[in-house]
């Protein structure tokens, strides 16, 4: 004799209403033409519900292997619980005590972003920060490149989720479903643009030149007076398509050059202050994990974002300049996390 079928979902659900109907098991049999016993066994079954789970006795972990997990932890930052108490030939304990072990001593974090400094960027990074040492930095335009993309950061995509309740879903395309690259600067306490790159535009020395003539200098510099024109400090980072032969004679014949063309350490975006102003920017496009379905979508999102910054805020991040300089001195060249 072949094995009966179980019961279907359908079949339980009608079982379940005949019983609050009143409906004895022998009935409901008949009703479904299906076993006796196997309509009794179905309601046993739901009666009893989930077996309860043993708890399995735990391995205790001694204070000489605490204090060795602890140096293990210090010494391997993004292992896993697992590499490390094995690391530390500690067997035989569950994830869930790792994590709780590793939860009283620790704290789960994000590795921190820097650029890569060698010995020659560091000293090359004190010599700017002695030779910029009593400039006066509210007259000096800080400039700087921007790309957002339409999905945005994935690392911001957390939220609180209910009990019971299905987390959102992301969009996850190639390249971040594409983006915009947005050019803007600060001076004292005004944002200059920001000004949108044309799509599908390559940044390279002409291109580039291109860009400010028509954004930068027609539309912001030009009003400026004389006086204005004189004293500015022109600072952009060390881009292929900033520092070329080309870009730095058209530079020039802008009245861009010597000292008036700010120059640049390698690798020191902590340096710019303008980095500042992106993420502060980059928090009110992305708020609430929000993501875009077009570049214009994006677009008005950055430059909606960039009305909402106060003269103020970049006031302060113009005037961290003389502190950033310091730090750079006091830790030689070192990478000082702004």
């Amino acid at each position: 004799m072949g094995q009966k079928k179980d019961l279907t979902g359908s079949e339980k659900s009608k079982i379940v209403r005949y019983l609050a109907e009143g409906c004895s098991t022998l009935k409901i049999a008949k009703l479904l033409k299906r076993d006796h016993r196997t309509i009794k066994r179905f309601i046993q079954n739901s009666q009893q519900g989930r077996k309860k789970r043993v708890e399995k006795p735990r391995r205790k972990i001694t204070a000489r292997e605490l204090r060795k997990v602890k140096r293990t932890a210090a010494k391997m930052p993004l292992a896993t619980s697992f590499a490390i108490f094995q690391s530390c030939n500690i067997t035989g304990v569950p994830k869930s005590t790792r994590c709780a072990i590793l939860r009283d001593m620790a704290k789960v974090r994000k590795a921190e972003k820097r650029p890569p400094l060698n010995k020659t960027h560091m000293l090359k990074r004190q010599d700017w920060a002695k030779k910029y040492l009593k400039t006066d930095f509210s007259k000096v335009l800080w400039t700087d490149e921007m790309r957002v993309s339409l999905d945005g950061p994935d690392g911001w995509a957390r939220g609180w989720i209910g009990k019971g309740q299905r987390a959102p879903v992301r969009l996850r395309r190639q390249q971040g479903g594409g983006g915009v690259l947005v050019w803007a600067a600060i001076i004292k306490d005004e944002l200059v643009g920001p000004f949108r790159v044309e799509d599908g535009v390559k940044l390279n020395s002409q291109s580039y030149c291109q860009f400010l003539e028509d954004t930068f200098f027609k539309q912001w510099y030009r009003k400026k007076s004389a006086s204005f024109k004189k004293n500015m400090i022109f600072m952009q980072d060390n881009a292929p398509s900033h520092a070329s032969k080309y870009s730095t004679a058209w530079l020039a014949r802008k009245g861009l050059k010597e000292e008036k063309l700010m120059t640049w350490p390698p690798c020191s975006p902590d340096l710019n202050p303008i980095e500042n102003l992106w993420s502060i920017m980059k928090c009110e496009i992305y708020k609430e994990g929000k993501q875009y379905t077009s570049l214009n979508s994006v677009w008005e999102a950055v430059v909606a974002a960039a009305r909402n910054v106060d003269g103020e805020q970049i006031k302060t991040l113009t005037e961290s300049m003389d502190g950033r300089l310091l730090s750079v001195l006091a830790k030689k060249g070192g990478y000082i996390g702004h």
